[in-house]
C-alpha cells in the first residue's frame, strides 16, 4: 500500500492514497525510505511524523506503509547496548556509517548474527501459556535471560532445541488446541503504545534502596512507584538521575536521555561502561539499557524513546526482574508533543501544550507497577518509573510540572539556591513529598522498629521549625533566641550538613545503605535529645555546641560501612561522657 506527499512541515508529512492503512502504522517515506508512523487519517489523507531529518522530501514523493504499529523487538542482545529513540543500535550504525548517521539507515535492533547458548527449562508434552519460560540465555554476566512463551499462544510443547542459536532460529513448536503449530524464536515484537499485559497488579509495598539519604529516609520511593524530578537549569537533575541508576537495588537499568544535551548524554555514555556494579563488581553496562535521543536529534523520535524505554522495562519485568526506568526529561518529551501538536493544527491549551497533556503523561506512568507475571508459575516484577521534569525557569506552576504532580507519588524538588550552596543532592526538603510512607511504614517497622519512622517524623519536624525561626533570626538576630531554640537550628544544622549532604564523589559517603541512615539519623538526634537535658540542667550551651563528638558525627558518614557499628558506639560514648563534662561545669564553665 502506498501513497504520495502532499505537504512537508518539518518532521510532519501528509501524504495521500492510503486508504487503507491504519493510525500508528510504520510508513516508509521518499527516496531513502525515512521511518514515519502515522498520527491521524481523514478518509485516505495521512499525517505522518517522521522520526529523521526531512530536509530535500517535497510533493509527490512516495509514501509506502509497512501495515505494522511502531514496535520493539524484545530479546536477548539488549543489555550492554545502546539505542536511539526508535530503537536502532547506535555503536551498529556508527560501524556502518561513520560518526554521523545518514538518514534511512535501517539495522535491525537485535543483532541477527550473534549466537546465544539456549538452555531449555521447559520438557516436550508441558501444556504451556503466554508468560511461561521456555527456557534461559546467559544474557549477561549479571542478568539471565528468560524466553517466554508469546501473547497469546499456548498449547503442547512438541519440540525445543538447545545449544546456540541466532534470535531469529526457531528453539520450540507448540501445538495449540485445534493442532495449529507455532513456531517460536528468542526475539518478540511489540507495539510500544500498548502496555504489556499481566495477571494481576499490586500495590507497592517495598521501598526501592537509592542509597540517598535524602530520598531513602525523608522522601522514599516504593518498588513499582512513580516520582518526577523537577528543578531548574543547573541544579542536578541528571545527576540524582545517575545516582540511582548507579545505586538502586534494581535488577536492571533503562535510561531514557530524551531530549537533553548531547553532552550530558556523552557523560554517560563514558561513565556508565567504566562503573563497577556494586552487587557483582562487573561494569554497570552490564544491566543496563541506554537510549540515546538528545536535543540534537530529531524531534519526533523524542516523542517515541519514551515508549520504547518502558515497553523494553515491560519485558525485563515480565521475567520477575525489578526494573528502574529513568527518563531525563519528560518536559522535553512534552515539547515534542507540542511540536508536533502544532504542525497539526490542533486547539493548544495552557502555554501551546496539547490538551492531552496529561493523559499522556499518565499513559506513561501508569505502565509502573507490581505485578503478577504472566504464565502458570507464580513470578513477581515491577517497573518503577522516575522521570525528570525541567520547568522554563524552574517554575513549577507550569504544564508539565502541574500535570505530573498530579500523576506521581513522589515529588523530589530540586533547588537552585541548595545547589548554588554546593548542598547536593539539591532535594529542598520543605516542598519535596512522598505518598508511600504510610505503605512502606509496616517493612520500615519489621526491619527497624518503630524508630525508624519515628526519627524521620522528628526530623522533619526540626527542619520544619528550623524555617519558621529563620524568620526570627533574619529579623532580630541569632542572639534573641532562647537557648532551645538555638539548639534547634543546630540540630538542623547537623541534619542537612552531617545528614543530607552526600558526596558523590567520596565512595564511602556516595551510598548509604539502610542501616547506616539509620545510625547516622540517630547520631544526630541523640545529640538533640541529650544537649536539651543539658540544657535543663544548667549546662553553658555555647560548650555544648563545641563538644568534639558533634565533629565526629559530620565524619561519620564517610566511614566504611564495616566500620560504622563501631565508631557510632565511640561516637555515641564520646558524647555523653563530653555533654556530662559540660554539665559539671556549670552555666559558666
Amino acid at each position: 500500500m502506498s501513497g504520495t506527499i502532499t505537504k512537508v512541515s518539518g518532521p510532519l508529512v501528509v501524504a495521500e492514497g492510503l486508504a487503507d492503512a491504519n493510525v500508528s502504522d510504520v510508513v516508509r517515506v521518499g527516496s531513502q525510505r525515512l521511518i514515519g508512523e502515522i498520527l491521524n487519517m481523514t478518509g485516505d489523507r495521512a499525517s505522518i511524523q517522521v522520526y529523521e531529518e526531512t530536509s530535500g522530501l517535497g510533493p509527490g514523493a512516495l509514501v509506502e506503509t509497512t501495515g505494522m504499529p511502531m514496535s520493539v523487538e524484545l530479546g536477548p542482545g539488549m543489555l550492554d547496548n545502546i539505542y536511539d529513540g526508535i530503537q536502532r543500535p547506535l555503536p551498529e550504525m556508527r560501524a556502518l556509517t561513520g560518526d554521523n548517521i545518514t538518514r534511512g539507515t535501517d539495522v535491525p535492533a537485535l543483532n541477527r548474527e550473534k549466537k546465544w547458548d539456549f538452555v531449555p527449562v521447559a520438557k516436550i508434552g508441558d501444556k504451556l501459556v503466554a508468560g511461561d519460560v521456555l527456557g534461559t540465555v546467559q544474557e549477561t554476566s549479571a542478568i539471565l535471560h528468560k524466553i517466554m512463551v508469546p501473547y497469546r499462544v499456548s498449547g503442547e510443547l512438541v519440540r525445543i532445541e538447545s545449544g546456540e542459536h541466532t534470535v531469529t532460529d526457531v528453539i520450540a513448536v507448540l501445538k495449540d488446541e485445534k493442532g495449529k503449530e507455532h513456531e517460536l524464536t528468542m526475539m518478540q515484537r511489540w507495539p510500544v503504545r500498548i502496555a504489556r499485559p499481566y495477571t494481576r497488579k499490586y500495590v507497592p509495598s517495598r521501598p526501592m534502596n537509592s542509597g540517598q539519604r535524602i530520598i531513602d529516609t525523608l522522601f522514599p520511593i516504593a518498588k513499582g512507584g512513580t516520582a518526577a524530578v523537577p528543578g531548574p537549569f543547573g541544579s542536578g537533575k541528571t545527576v540524582v538521575q545517575h545516582q540511582l541508576a548507579k545505586w538502586s537495588d534494581v535488577d536492571i537499568v533503562i535510561y531514557i536521555g530524551c531530549g537533553e544535551r548531547g553532552n550530558e548524554m556523552t557523560d554517560v555514555l563514558m561513565e556508565f561502561p567504566e562503573l563497577k556494579d556494586p552487587r557483582n563488581g562487573e561494569p554497570l553496562m552490564k544491566r543496563t539499557v541506554l537510549i540515546a535521543n538528545t536535543s540534537d536529534m530529531p524531534v519526533a523520535a523524542r516523542e517515541a524513546s519514551i515508549y520504547t524505554g518502558i515497553t523494553i522495562a515491560e519485558y525485563f519485568r515480565d521475567m520477575g526482574y525489578d526494573v528502574a526506568v529513568l527518563a531525563d526529561s519528560t518536559s522535553r518529551w512534552a515539547e515534542a508533543l507540542r511540536e508536533m501538536s502544532g504542525r497539526l493544527e490542533e486547539m493548544p491549551g495552557e502555554e501551546g501544550y496539547p490538551a492531552y497533556l496529561a493523559s499522556r503523561l499518565a499513559q506513561f506512568y501508569e505502565r509502573a507497577g507490581v505485578v503478577e507475571c504472566l504464565g502458570s508459575e507464580d513470578r513477581q516484577g515491577s517497573v518503577t518509573a522516575i522521570g525528570a521534569v525541567s520547568p522554563p525557569g524552574g517554575d513549577i506552576s507550569e504544564p508539565v510540572s502541574q500535570a505530573t504532580m498530579r500523576i506521581v507519588k513522589v515529588f523530589w524538588a530540586l533547588d537552585s539556591s541548595l545547589a548554588y550552596a554546593r548542598h547536593f543532592p539539591a532535594i529542598n526538603w520543605l516542598t519535596s513529598y512522598s505518598l508511600y510512607l504510610e505503605g512502606l511504614g509496616p517493612w520500615y517497622n519489621e526491619q527497624f522498629g518503630e524508630a525508624y519512622m519515628k526519627n524521620r517524623e522528628k526530623a522533619m519536624h526540626i527542619l520544619q521549625e528550623e524555617s519558621e525561626l529563620q524568620e526570627i533570626v533574619r529579623l532580630v538576630g541569632q542572639d534573641a533566641l532562647s537557648p532551645a531554640d538555638r539548639l534547634t537550628m543546630e540540630t538542623a544544622k547537623s541534619i542537612r550538613e552531617d545528614f543530607l549532604q552526600q558526596n558523590a564523589f567520596v565512595d564511602e559517603d556516595a551510598y548509604s545503605s539502610y542501616l547506616k541512615q539509620f545510625k547516622l539519623m540517630a547520631l544526630v538526634l541523640r545529640f538533640d535529645s541529650l544537649c536539651r537535658e543539658a540544657l535543663d540542667k544548667g549546662a553553658n550551651m555555647n560548650k555544648l555546641f563545641a563538644i568534639d563528638a558533634r565533629e565526629r558525627i559530620g565524619r561519620a558518614k564517610t566511614v566504611d560501612v564495616n566500620e560504622f557499628e563501631r565508631v557510632y558506639a565511640e561516637i555515641e560514648a564520646q558524647m555523653q561522657r563530653e555533654i556530662e563534662e559540660v554539665i559539671a561545669g556549670g552555666e559558666d564553665a
